[in-house]
């Protein structure tokens, strides 16, 4: 196996496209380029199975086919089909075990998968302002909001949004808060389960 430096953005495009939990780098790349094959060329399903076997014949397979013609109703279904697939788009599209393993302690995993809800679910995630404790909030829109709802919450901003979160919960709350976003955001029970045991 070979080690390659890649830059941040084009890893975290690389990590977007993960379609299962614990699916590595190399075998996201590896789908993509044989999607890319597919996508523009008339590559057949033998050849496909010949490179998803053996990555180096890729070029090889390539350089046989020869390009297929682009149907304007074809290339509109593939939009369409996007978008679709970004309306439902939820936390596990986003979600790279390597990445979850980076963060070191509970806070820094904490802000992370509640980063992924948020960028899963960016026209809907506001809906994490109704999630409260009895006498505090969990949720904000800024800093001092929450710093004047309790003593000692410790906010943190959760990476990449406008939103703010008290830190200073104990693990087992930590856990509930995620059940609770998980379930305002239309998550079943068993989807909510596998979004709190990350932490």
């Amino acid at each position: 196996m070979k080690t390659i430096e890649i830059d941040d953005d084009i890893y975290q495009y690389i990590a977007s496209k993960t379609e299962q939990i614990g699916e590595s780098a190399s075998d996201i790349l590896r789908r993509l380029l044989i999607e890319a094959q597919t996508n523009t060329t008339g590559t057949n399903n033998v050849q496909l199975n010949e490179i998803s076997n053996n990555p180096a014949t890729l070029e090889h397979a390539q350089a046989d086919t020869t390009p297929a013609t682009t149907n304007t109703n074809d290339t509109q279904s593939n939009t369409n089909k996007a978008k679709k697939k970004k309306a439902n788009s939820n936390v596990f599209d986003f979600l790279n075990k390597e990445d979850l393993n980076m963060q070191k302690n509970v806070v820094s995993r904490f802000l992370f998968i509640l980063s992924l809800l948020n960028r899963a679910h960016k026209d809907s995630f506001n809906v994490v302002l109704d999630i409260k404790g009895r006498n505090r909030l969990y949720f904000a829109e800024t800093e001092e909001e929450l710093n004047s709802s309790g003593s000692s919450t410790n906010p943190k901003q959760i990476p990449n949004s406008p939103f703010w979160v008290l830190t200073n919960s104990n693990t087992t709350r930590k856990k509930m808060i995620l059940t609770e976003v998980a379930t305002h955001l239309g998550y079943s029970e068993e989807q909510a389960e596998k979004i709190r045991e990350m932490l």
